[in-house]
């Protein structure tokens, strides 16, 4: 068996409730999900947006949980299983992460920002293993449940934590980061993500700069000095009671400066001054945007107390995850085309950034750069701009050829060149066969759009029509 993550003394303790049932003394694990929960691990059946997590109690049951956090029960569900019954399961799950919170001795780092704080945070991970036990947020768990869930999944013996929080309106930040309490928070970047519901760059800011109230007293800010919105995060961090700011970026200010980034087709290649110490290494994804983000890593690592060193020598190891320029080959009639799998989501920085490691990909004998979008959301008043003006960096990135759905998209389809359009679709669905149909041998195709774009039926549709070839064997 696992070694116990909670004894059942201790999640009464601090969770409440009343115990039905005889459910074992300890615990491996937490969980939300009745189809991932492990045997020995904790269920808590929450209430999603379109589930209820007491309809599969039963079924966490059958997988081998040996607890469910309940607010309900049933016949049924007491049969199945030990059962914890409390006033609300998301708040008893809310108080078991701040339980967690407060017996850990490790140094937390928060990470926010408008783009790159998944893959930040899966760095982070990475690279603080090299000098320690390390924990942090499963997949993009940012939110009011994903937080406190990533929480109460925190080992007594971690030495780091890393967690990822994000937002979509403001005010949102504030509750969560005060239960993760870090001692070192990142912002990413500032971009016009979630523009529509906060109105302006300035109010998405603000929102972000949240992160500062719950920095522990002398806690590190960690911020991006080339953005715009620099002096107002640094001001918001001041006003918070931030005592030490440190900086990253490409600016010859920067506390964690980049001097050269050699983006190649897989990999980037960084020489970096960070916090005064001279570092080469390399980043095993392509992007001058993650060779940016990889300062703010190093500057945490070395904030945090760990081995700055061995944390860059990991960076070589780092992927990128699915949905977010993970890379693989597929094997058509005629030969052989590159994907790169940019469906999670998109908004215009992260869009250009997207298109511009299209244009670091070299197509093989008669193949083009395709790029494949699908409409950027939440962008407001302004979103259809935002689309036409991306129409520079296709040029910049040497796109042949743009297939494009979605009714902001018609925006760039009108901006394009003759010669660069393959398609325009009102939707993904209604854009998969042209796509198919228009792809030859040698074409390295780039697919990017906000998650309710549904761009990632594209990558489902080459990947059901074409063999994929193995990584070792490409």
């Amino acid at each position: 068996m696992a070694e116990a993550l909670w004894t059942l003394r201790e999640v009464v303790k601090a969770a409440g409730g009343e115990i039905i049932g005889s459910p074992p003394h300890a615990f491996t694990g937490v969980s939300i999900d009745s189809r991932t929960v492990r045997p020995g691990e904790i269920f808590v059946a929450i209430r999603g947006d379109t589930h209820d997590g007491h309809d599969f109690v039963s079924a966490a049951h059958k997988a081998g949980a040996g607890l469910a956090v309940v607010s309900r029960q049933t016949p049924e569900m007491a049969a199945g299983g030990g059962l914890l019954v409390v006033d609300d399961p998301l708040k008893a799950l809310e108080r078991l992460g701040i339980a967690a919170r407060a017996r850990s001795q490790a140094q937390i780092v928060a990470v926010t920002g408008s783009v790159g704080k998944t893959g930040t945070k899966e760095a982070l991970r990475l690279c603080l293993s090299a000098s320690g036990e390390t924990h942090a947020s499963a997949a993009s768990y940012n939110n009011h449940w994903g937080v406190p869930l990533s929480l109460a999944r925190l080992s007594s013996t971690a030495r780091f934590a890393v967690f990822e929080i994000g937002m979509n309106h403001a005010g949102e930040i504030t509750p969560l980061v005060a239960m993760v309490r870090p001692h070192i928070a990142i912002i990413t970047t500032i971009a016009p993500v979630h523009l529509g519901p906060l109105g302006s760059i300035e109010a998405i800011a603000d929102a972000k700069a949240e992160i500062f109230t719950g920095l522990e007293p002398k806690g590190v800010a960690i911020l991006n000095r080339d953005i715009g919105q620099f002096e107002r995060l640094e001001a918001a961090a001041k006003a918070a009671g931030v005592k030490r700011i440190v900086t990253f970026g490409e600016h010859e200010a920067a506390d964690a400066r980049l001097r050269q980034a050699g983006v190649k087709e897989i990999c980037t290649i960084v020489q970096a001054r960070i916090l005064g110490q001279d570092v080469t290494y390399r980043v095993g994804a392509p992007g001058r945007h993650i060779a940016v983000n990889s300062l703010a890593v190093l500057a945490a690592i070395k904030c945090a107390g760990g081995d700055l060193a061995l944390g860059a020598l990991k960076l070589r190891e780092l992927e990128p995850p699915k949905g977010r320029g993970a890379r693989f080959k597929l094997r058509t009639r005629d030969g052989d085309i590159t994907v790169i799998d940019e469906s999670y989501n998109a908004n215009p920085v992260s869009m250009r950034a997207a298109l511009a490691l299209l244009g670091h990909s070299t197509p093989g004998p008669g193949g083009r750069r395709i790029a494949v979008m699908g409409d950027m959301l939440e962008l407001g008043p302004e979103s259809r701009r935002f689309h036409g003006d991306l129409a520079g960096a296709i040029d910049a990135a040497g796109v042949d050829v743009v297939y494009a759905c979605g009714p902001d998209m018609k925006s760039l389809w009108d901006a394009l060149r003759h010669d660069q359009r393959g398609y325009y679709a009102t939707s993904s669905q209604d854009l998969a066969d042209p796509l198919l149909d228009g792809i030859r041998a040698g074409d390295v195709i780039m697919v990017k759009g906000s998650l309710g774009s549904r761009m990632g039926l594209l990558i489902d549709a080459l990947r059901r029509n074409f063999a994929e070839i193995e990584a070792n064997a490409a």
